[in-house]
């Protein structure tokens, strides 16, 4: 499936540095090598127009999360479709820009990317590049050619806060966040909001790993935050970090007590000991963008409860941990939120919340 640009040695040596073949799994590093002029040339002579392309945010294609979701969505519209994309994999912040411009002079469309740290960049190369289509996950550009692709996380993390309440024996449970910014303050707050109100006496202990993007990609850091909370009385933990995350969930394998996913389906990874996952659908968002292709209706699209866009995970791996009461309870508030019965409120509309997650 792999399409030449040239040669087979031209192949190589322009695209090896910057993006990944379908399926692969190696971390890729952007080189000056790419962005020099010969290269950008090639590229825009031997592009496929209208070949769709993917950024991963920082952290990694397979962060078992967030980033892992977006790969999934773009593999399966390869595998119905029979077509190809690239991707690339960010080590640092000031590649974002150059991979956005390099994949739209290269003639990809549409540009699809994720994470809300994107959007400055995007403004900036959306306007330059008119004919192109932009996706952005987690962020909004107000730009004629890009669809901005946001969350109701609020909506799925009340869901699972009803669910660590009601698993909880102390009382007390908690919430591991990664970049401290309004979205992920978004995830602490509607959690907070289904503890109290599966257990109006319930505790909830929220910390972030940090204030950059390096608190994405640090499962130390998350099991130290973790091992804390174990200390304060913390009996089910909810991880919203990226990689981060997964030493989050190891750290409560370890120290015996339940966690809980983030973005994918994580249950798989500690059966039996990750009470469930909040799913956020970004495989479909990323499936939906490379279906619709360059023509795509742009503007701000919200995925939410009602529309499938967030929700818990029960399968197999974490069903025996699920008591009925749960799946009633849950599953009243499910029904109650999306026919808009029950309001969720979402951190980012006011900065506030209404339990405390200082």
């Amino acid at each position: 499936m792999n399409r030449k640009f040239g040669s087979a040695a031209k192949e190589d040596a322009l695209w090896r540095p910057m993006t990944t073949q379908l399926g692969e799994k190696t971390n890729m590093k952007l080189t000056r090598t790419l962005f020099g002029a010969t290269a950008v040339l090639a590229l825009m002579s031997g592009a496929a127009l209208a070949d769709p392309a993917l950024i991963y945010d920082l952290g990694g294609k397979f962060d078992k999360s967030f980033n892992e979701m977006a790969y999934t969505g773009a593999m399966r519209w390869a595998e119905e479709t029979g077509g190809e994309y690239r991707d690339i994999e960010l080590q640092s912040e000031t590649q974002r820009e150059q991979a956005i411009r390099r994949f739209a002079e290269a003639g990809y469309n549409p540009v699809v990317m994720t994470g809300f740290s994107m959007a400055t960049p995007l403004e900036v190369v959306a306007a330059d590049y008119p004919d192109t289509t932009f996706v952005i996950i987690d962020g909004v550009v107000d730009l004629p050619n890009v669809r901005s692709v946001l969350f109701a996380e609020h909506e799925g993390s009340y869901l699972v806060g009803m669910a660590a309440a009601m698993a909880s024996e102390t009382n007390t449970v908690s919430f591991v966040g990664g970049m401290d910014v309004p979205l992920i303050r978004a995830f602490a707050c509607g959690y907070a909001q289904g503890a109290q109100a599966a257990n109006p006496d319930v505790n909830v202990i929220v910390n972030y790993t940090g204030s950059t993007p390096a608190a994405w990609n640090d499962p130390v850091r998350g099991s130290e935050i973790t091992a804390a909370q174990i200390s304060q009385g913390s009996d089910v933990v909810f991880a919203a970090a990226g990689g981060t995350g997964v030493g989050v969930l190891q750290r409560a394998l370890d120290d015996g007590i339940l966690s809980i996913g983030v973005d994918s389906n994580q249950n798989y990874l500690h059966p039996g000991h990750v009470l469930t996952s909040m799913m956020k659908r970004v495989d479909n968002a990323v499936f939906d963008a490379f279906s619709a292709g360059p023509d795509m209706e742009t503007g701000v699209q919200i995925m939410n409860l009602a529309s499938g866009g967030v929700g818990w995970a029960v399968d197999e791996n974490n069903e025996a941990l699920i008591t009925d009461e749960m799946r009633t309870a849950i599953g009243a508030a499910e029904t109650a939120i999306a026919a808009g019965d029950l309001e969720v409120h979402d951190y980012r509309t006011d900065s506030t919340c209404p339990i405390s997650v200082e």
